[in-house]
C-alpha cells in the first residue's frame, strides 16, 4: 500500500539537517499526539524540549511497529533496525538518510506521522544537541523500546496480524511500548528536578506501572479498531475483565506516583504533566467500561479535567485522590 510520492513530505538529508526550533518541534508534536500536545507544554522549558524530542523519537519507532497492515514483517524489522542503528551510532550514519526510504513507500496514511518521519534528521540533530545526561537517557530508552518492538513484530503472522498469547504477553508488550516510557520520563524528571532526588527510588518503583496503565486504557479503548488493523492485543485467550482490573491497579499506582511528585515539592509543571494523563485515563476507562470499545471522553470533559488539575495546583491541593475508586471524578 502506497500513498504515492506526490503526497509524501520530502525528507531532508542529514547533511542538510539542523537542530529544530521549539516551535517546529511543537508543531510536529501537535500533529502526532493530542494528549501529549496538551500535557508537555506544562513542563519547565528545558524539560519540555527534552520530553518533546523523546516523544517524537518514540513515535517514530511506534510508527514502524504499527505498520503491519501496510508493510510486511521484513520491512518493519528493517526500518526498526535502521532507526536503532541511527540512535546507536548517529555519527556513523549521518551520511545516510533512512527517512527517504521510509517515506518513499510510507508505513502509514497518518499525515502527522509522515511529516515526522520526513523530519527525522532534524529531530535526531535536536536530540544530539541536548545536555549529555538527557541525551544519553533518551537514547538509551529509545533504543531499548525499539529492540523490544522488533521482538513483537517477529510474532506477527504472515498476514501481518499480531496476536498476544495471554496476560503475560500483554504485559510484556505494554512494558516495551509504554513501561519504558515511564522509566525514561522518571529519569528525566530526576535529572532536572533536585527536589525529587530523595523520592527517586519510590518513583522508579512505580514508573513502569504508570506507563502500563495508560497503555492498557488505550488498548481497551481502541481494541475494535486495532483488530481491524491487525493488532489483537486483547485476544480470546485474555480475560477482558482482568485487563480492566489490571488497568485500575496500575492507575492507582500512577496516582501514587503523581502525589509523590507533588508532596516532594516537584515543579508544578511536572505535577501537571503527570496528573493530566492519569485523570484522562481514569475518565476514559470508566467510559469504555460503560459503553464499550471506541468510547471516548468529550473535548469538554478534557478541558474540565485540565482545569481541575490547574486549580488544584494553584490552591495547593492534591491533584488526584489517593484512592480514586472512592470517587469517580478523580
Amino acid at each position: 500500500m502506497s500513498l504515492g510520492r506526490e503526497m509524501n513530505p520530502v525528507p531532508m538529508s542529514f547533511t542538510e539537517a539542523t537542530e529544530l526550533s521549539d516551535d517546529q518541534l511543537q508543531d510536529l508534536l501537535v500533529k502526532s499526539s493530542r494528549t501529549f500536545a496538551l500535557a508537555i507544554p506544562e513542563l519547565p522549558s528545558t524539560m519540555r524540549r527534552e520530553v518533546t524530542i523523546a516523544y517524537l523519537l518514540f513515535r517514530i519507532a511506534d510508527t514502524f511497529e504499527d505498520a503491519g497492515a501496510v508493510w510486511d514483517q521484513s520491512r518493519q524489522l528493517e526500518a526498526l533496525a535502521e532507526f536503532e542503528a541511527l540512535l546507536t551510532d548517529p555519527a556513523g550514519n549521518l551520511a545516510h538518510c533512512p527517512a527517504a526510504r521510509w517515506t518513499r513507500d510510507p508505513p502509514t496514511e497518518h499525515a502527522g506521522y509522515l511529516e515526522l518521519l520526513a523530519a527525522t534528521p532534524g529531530v535526531v540533530m535536536s536530540w544530539l544537541a541536548l545536555r549529555q545526561g538527557s541525551r544519553k537517557c533518551i537514547g538509551t530508552h529509545t533504543i531499548r523500546t525499539t529492540a523490544l518492538m522488533a521482538r513483537f513484530v517477529r510474532q506477527t503472522d504472515p498476514s501481518g496480524v499480531l496476536r498476544l498469547g495471554g496476560m503475560k504477553d500483554l504485559r510484556a508488550y505494554c512494558y516495551a511500548v509504554a513501561g519504558i516510557v515511564g522509566e525514561m520520563l522518571t529519569d528525566l524528571f530526576l535529572l532536572g528536578s533536585p527536589e525529587l532526588v530523595d523520592v527517586g527510588a519510590r518513583l522508579r518503583q512505580r514508573a513502569a506501572a504508570f506507563g502500563e496503565g495508560l497503555q492498557l486504557v488505550n488498548i481497551l479503548k481502541d481494541s475494535a479498531g486495532d483488530a481491524v488493523e491487525g493488532r489483537n492485543y486483547v485476544s480470546r485467550t485474555i480475560d477482558r475483565a482482568a485487563v480492566f482490573a489490571l488497568a485500575r491497579r496500575d492507575l492507582e499506582v500512577a496516582t501514587e506516583y503523581v502525589l509523590t511528585v507533588q508532596q516532594a515539592g516537584g515543579p508544578d509543571g511536572v505535577v501537571a504533566f503527570t496528573a493530566l494523563p492519569v485523570k484522562l485515563a481514569w475518565a476514559t476507562l470508566d467510559r469504555v467500561e460503560a459503553r464499550g470499545p471506541g468510547a471516548k471522553i468529550s473535548r469538554g470533559a478534557v478541558l474540565r479535567l485540565y482545569t481541575q488539575v490547574q486549580q488544584a495546583i494553584a490552591a495547593g491541593r492534591p491533584v488526584l485522590v489517593a484512592s480514586p475508586r472512592q470517587g469517580r471524578s478523580h
